[in-house]
C-alpha cells in the first residue's frame, strides 16, 4: 500500500545580496532644514526625508525575499499571502496618488537644462562635471550635495529643498550606480516637480522587477527601495497597539518596543 503521507516539497533558498543606500549624507542635509523649512519641504514633497531615517534590517529584507512567489507577484507565506500596494505605499512616502498621474518614462531623458535652473547650477558646469560609470550617465552626488550645504548656508532653502528631493529620487526611490545621480532619477523628479507625476507606481514596479530578477538568477543583488519596503514589512510583521497617522511613526514605534524588549536584534 502506499503512504498516505502528503509529499513534501523542499523550498529553494535563494542567495542575495542586499544594496546599503547611501544616506548618511541626506540625513545630514535635511537636519540642516528648521521647522519652517521642514514644513514647507514635507507640504512639497511628503514624507520622503524621513525615509532616509529608517534603520534598514538586511536580514529582514533578505529572509523576505525568499518568500516572493514570481508567478503570484506576492510574498507566500503558507496560507496567506501579502503585497505591497499602492495605497500602503502612499501612506509611507506621504504622497497620496489623488488625482495625479503616475510617472512613466517618456522614451527620452530631458536635457540638462531643465534640471540645471531648478538646482541653481549652470548647464555647462553640469554638462563639464557629468560622469559615465558603468555605462550610465549621470551628474555627481557630491556636486549636487556641495551645492545644497552652499545654498542652505545662504540660506535659499527653496533651490536647497528641490536638490535634496533630486537626491533622494536617485539613493532611495531609484538607487543604481553610487556617487552618481542618473538621467532615471533626473527624469521622474523632474516629472513630479513639472507635472505633478506620482513615482509611486514606478517605485512598486522597480521593486517587482528586482525581485523577478531574484527569482531567475541565484546570488541576484536586491537594489530598490529598501527603506519604504522595511517600513511596509513591519507595519505587517510586528504589532500596533494604535495606529499612527503615518507609517514611519508606527515603523519607530514597533522599533523602541522591539528594542526594549530583545535589545538591539531589530535593527542593524
Amino acid at each position: 500500500m502506499g503512504s498516505s503521507q502528503a509529499p513534501s516539497f523542499k523550498k529553494r533558498f535563494y542567495q542575495v545580496k542586499i544594496k546599503s543606500l547611501g544616506v548618511a549624507s541626506l540625513k545630514e542635509l535635511g537636519q540642516l532644514m528648521g521647522q519652517l523649512q521642514r514644513q514647507a519641504f514635507c507640504k512639497a514633497y511628503g514624507k520622503i526625508w524621513d525615509l532616509t531615517m529608517v534603520v534598514v534590517s538586511m536580514e529582514a529584507i533578505a529572509s523576505l525575499t525568499q518568500y516572493y512567489d514570481q508567478p503570484l507577484r506576492c510574498f507566500t507565506f503558507g496560507d496567506f499571502q501579502l503585497t505591497p500596494t499602492v495605497e500602503e505605499f502612499e501612506e509611507i512616502l506621504g504622497c497620496p496618488l489623488g488625482g495625479r498621474k503616475p510617472y512613466l518614462f517618456s522614451g527620452f531623458y530631458l536635457s540638462l537644462a531643465r534640471i540645471s535652473k531648478i538646482v541653481k547650477i549652470s548647464t555647462h558646469e553640469l554638462d563639464r562635471g557629468k560622469q559615465v560609470k558603468n555605462g550610465v550617465v549621470g551628474v555627481p552626488r557630491k556636486c549636487l550635495e556641495a551645492k545644497a550645504r552652499v545654498l542652505a548656508s545662504q540660506d535659499e532653502w527653496a533651490p536647497f529643498m528641490d536638490i535634496l528631493a533630486l537626491l533622494i529620487f536617485e539613493v532611495v526611490f531609484f538607487p543604481n550606480v553610487d556617487g552618481l545621480v542618473d538621467r532615471a532619477a533626473i527624469d521622474a523628479f523632474l516629472a513630479f516637480y513639472d507635472r505633478k507625476e506620482s513615482p509611486i507606481v514606478a517605485i512598486l514596479a522597480d521593486l517587482y522587477d528586482t525581485f523577478d530578477r531574484r527569482c531567475e538568477k541565484n546570488n541576484a543583488r536586491i537594489i530598490c527601495c529598501t527603506p519604504a519596503l522595511y517600513v511596509w514589512l513591519a507595519s505587517h510583521f510586528f504589532r500596533q497597539e494604535m495606529r499612527h497617522a503615518f507609517s514611519l511613526e508606527g515603523h519607530r514605534s514597533c522599533v523602541e518596543k522591539k528594542r526594549g524588549k530583545l535589545g538591539p536584534t531589530f535593527s542593524k
